[in-house]
Formats: structure tokens, sequence, C-alpha cells
């Protein structure tokens, strides 16, 4: 349990991460940004491999990762994040464009920045842990249909008397 919540813990600040540095990251790769931004992603990194590795060798039978559905799902959050942090890295690297500028298309790492974001589904695994957050965005959701009919009632009124 300590493992699974320290694994919990993380997720949790990886999505906070993952905010600050969509806002204040500018670098289209992870060469190019910051060491703070750089010592982040590499501790997020070696964390999620570490933990998706635990999870693998637990298996008996390493066949049976392939029927569990969230160690399927870890694995390809883990692929991705070893890819932008590692494998592109290298290959900017070996490119010989890590000083700065020339890395070809521009945009197209710009768009694979924005495949970061797909790690924010990590935070299913929090509503998994804690049905108390599921039950209060079901609320939520089930509240969200009579707001709308008091808005469009509301609106209504206001029509009728600006007439």
């Amino acid at each position: 349990p300590i493992f699974e919540k320290m694994t919990l813990v993380v997720i949790a600040v990886n999505a906070l991460w993952i905010g600050v540095d969509t806002d204040y990251n500018d670098a289209d790769v992870l060469l190019n940004a910051t060491p703070t931004f750089q010592i982040a992603e590499q501790f997020f990194c070696v964390f999620f491999l570490f933990e998706w590795f635990s999870r693998f060798m637990s298996f008996k039978v390493k066949r049976w990762g392939l029927k569990d559905g969230w160690f399927v799902f870890d694995s390809a959050l883990v692929f991705m994040m070893v890819m932008e942090t590692w494998v592109l890295t290298l290959v900017v690297l070996l490119s010989g464009a890590g000083g700065g500028g020339g890395i070809g298309n521009a945009s197209i790492l710009r768009m694979a920045r924005l495949a970061r974001l797909t790690r924010m589904t990590r935070m299913a695994r929090l509503l998994r842990a804690m049905p108390e957050l599921m039950i209060l965005i079901k609320g939520i959701v089930a509240a969200t249909r009579s707001v709308f009919f008091t808005l469009a009632l509301l609106c209504l009124l206001l029509y009728i008397f600006a007439i």
C-alpha cells in the first residue's frame, strides 16, 4: 500500500507539473528547456518506468499483463513518455540540432508536446483510488441538466421582459 499511495502522490504532482510545464516551458524539445524542466521530466520518466517495471515483474505469468487493462494503459503512457523524454532527445542530439534552431519543422514538435497532455489521463487512477471523488463528479454531472434548464428558463424570462 505504501508504494501505491506514493505512486498516487507522484501522479498528482505530475498532473500539477504538466500544468506548470505547459504554462512556463517555451522550449520545443526537452533538450532546449531549462534544467529545472529537464530534471523534473527525467524524474517522472524514471519513476513511472520503475513503477511499470515493478508491476510487470509482479505478474507470475508475464503474458497476464496483457489482460490487465490498467497495465496496458500504463504501458502505452510510459512508452509515449520514454519516446518523448529519451528517444526524441537522442534523435535531436544525433541530428546535431541540440544547440537551438534548425530542428526542421517545429510545428510537428509542438504537436508532440500536445501529446503530453494525454498523460493527464493517469488521473483516472486517482478516481479509482478515491471513490468519494467519483461520487462527487457523478453528482456534478447529474446536476448539470438541472442547471442548464434553469439557465434556459432565465434566458427566456430575460428575453420576454426585455421586449
